[in-house]
Order: C-alpha cells, then structure tokens, then sequence
C-alpha cells in the first residue's frame, strides 16, 4: 500500500486511542519521513529551516521561519499548524519550549508528531512522539536541532549533529553539510524526492519579502540534496550581481567589480548574470571592463543579447545614444558591420 495513501487510517487510528474527536479526523495528515535541521546561526543572527524528504515538495510544507521570531520544522505524521501556530507564540513572546508545549498540549495526537523550534534568542525545544515510525529521533545542540523519522539507521540524526557542530560557513552553508551528512549515513529508507531551504533575517524590515535571506525548494529530483546545493549556489550568484549593481548605484565601482567577478565566478554558466554586470558597468563608467565582459557574453550566446541593447536603450536602461549603442554592438564578431537595429 502506498505510504501517503495509508495515512489517513493511521491518523484514524492513532486518533481514536487518544480520545480526538471526529472533527480531529476529518482532514488527511501527510506521512511525510524526513529528516531536518532548525538552527539559528550566533554570529548574525540568522534562523532558518533546511529539510529532504521522500515525498513530493516538502517545501510548503515542513519549514516555517520568521525573521526576528524563530523557526519551526514540523513532520512524520504532519500536522501543519505547528509551523506558523509556532511562530505566532515565538512572536507573542513565548519561548520555543513554550511554544513546542502549548501545542503539544492542544494537540489530539502528539504521539504522531515530530517538531523542532527554534526561537530568536537562540533557545531550542524538539519532539519526537512515540508513535513516529522508527528510525525516528532526534539531537539538539547550541541554537540547533536535528530531527528524523522513517530513517535506514539511528545514527542518521547524531550524523547531522556532527556535521553541522563541525562545519564552518554561514547559515546555508552548514545546513546544506547536515542534510548531505543524513544522506551520506543512509538517510530516508524509502529514498529521496524534495528538499527545501528557508533562512531569514536575524531582524524584520517589515517587508517579510525582504526578509527573506534564501527561500528555496526542490519539489521532485532523483538527488534532491545535490539540485538545492546548486540552487543555493545560484541564489548567492544573483545576491553577488544585486549587491554589484547597488555598489555601483553607490558610485563605489571597485566593490562592483568584484562583486560581479565572484557573481561570474560562483555561477559561469549563467550568461545573463555577465550581461547584466556589462550594462551597469558601462553606464556607470567602466566602459573598459564593460566591453570585456560584452564579448564574453555575446561570444557565448550571441545573437539575443546584441540585439537587447537598442531596446534597452529605448526605455532608459541603457545609453540612448547610437554611438554607444554601436560601440557596443561591434563588439559581437558575427555582427559583420551590421546596423545598431534601431
């Protein structure tokens, strides 16, 4: 029998031993046998969630954070409430044990559950029922916990604890190492299928968008650990190329240059990442550099970023002038002497 297909009898049943009511009962509860880390990193401040999964696009599902309120991970037997009822406690000013308690004390079924929080002053609270299907378990740390149910081993969880206490890097970058460690061990017995990455901002702006440090998700991949690695590779790729253009904007074209050179570096075949790069650099000053990175580009790809520049130009985010437009243009060796296309 299909595992997600049988969870509604399991909830059923599991429900009934603990007295919940029809009401308890009424909506499915995803199975979804995972393995997950909340942490909050001390240096900045940044809490986040990053989770895999053999079920299909865990991502809405398992991690919830809120910048300057904590982060949640709920999973086995899911109930979904946990996640943002976690974080509007966590924001009211409960800690996270607090928080992990009173839902454990609302919920009908907490035997099925596995939670971990962590809130933003770095206090850690986690559960894992009794009902959670073996491997399940879980391991806290300082600002951390790691979380696992449904596993090929016991040791998948203590793994990812190592790693993480081990790893040096920023927020993403240690919890990308424990999820490969879980995997490494023997990770899902049934497999591998979503992962997802959720960190924010050590304080809100009010913008929660903004707020934002990485939101990434691999709903269906034969090796979802390596695809949200290299997402996560392109997310800091396009941070570098913004944090170019606002360098620039800030009229500090040195820090743009290299922040656009580690933006081409971390990310080389992104060919649009050097494009964008070019334009700034050319219509802030850097004509020189600019047209380097131009003959990469359009030695690259060609065509359809020669033919962008006149209709950039037209709506004021490239020199109107077709001089410029030309010097630019010529760059393209399959121009051949070519007009500007205006």
């Amino acid at each position: 029998m299909d595992p997600i297909l049988f969870v509604p009898l399991v909830a059923v049943v599991c429900g009934a031993a603990n007295g919940s009511t029809t009401a308890d009962r009424r909506e499915p509860t995803p199975l979804v046998s995972t393995y997950s880390i909340v942490a909050r990193d001390p240096a900045t401040g940044e809490m986040g969630v990053a989770v895999q999964s053999h079920y299909f696009s865990v991502g809405p599902i398992v991690p919830w954070a809120e910048s300057g309120v904590g982060a949640v991970a709920t999973q086995s037997l899911v109930l979904v409430d946990y996640g943002p009822n976690g974080l509007a406690l966590m924001r009211q000013g409960m800690t996270a044990q607090q928080a992990l308690d009173s839902l454990k004390r609302a919920d009908p079924n907490p035997a099925v559950r596995q939670v971990a929080m962590v809130d933003a002053r770095g206090n850690v609270a986690a559960h894992t029922g009794d009902k959670c299907i073996p491997e399940a378990g879980y391991e806290t740390g300082e600002q951390f916990s790691v979380q696992a149910n449904l596993m090929a081993k016991p040791t998948v969880w203590p793994a990812m604890a190592k790693a993480f206490r081990e790893s040096k890097g920023d927020l993403a970058e240690r919890m990308l190492l424990a999820l490969e460690a879980a995997e490494k061990e023997g990770g899902d017995i049934r497999g591998r299928q979503s992962a997802a990455i959720l960190i924010v901002k050590a304080q809100p702006t009010g913008k929660p968008w903004v707020d934002r440090v990485i939101d990434l998700r691999v709903e269906d991949h034969p090796d979802p650990n390596k695809e949200l690695r290299r997402l996560v590779r392109l997310r800091r790729a396009y941070n570098l190329e913004d944090a170019g253009d606002n360098f620039i904007a800030e009229k500090k074209p040195k820090e743009a240059l290299d922040a656009y050179a580690e933006a081409a570096k971390l990310a080389p075949e992104v060919v649009e990442l050097q494009f964008w790069a070019a334009v700034s650099m050319y219509e802030n000053g850097q004509e020189a550099q600019a047209r380097e990175v131009f003959r990469k580009v359009f030695d690259a790809e060609g065509q359809r970023w020669v033919d962008l520049i006149p209709r950039l130009a037209k709506v004021g985010l490239f020199s109107n002038d077709p001089a410029k437009i030309e010097d630019v243009q010529k760059l393209w060796s399959g121009q051949k002497g070519k007009s500007s296309g205006r």
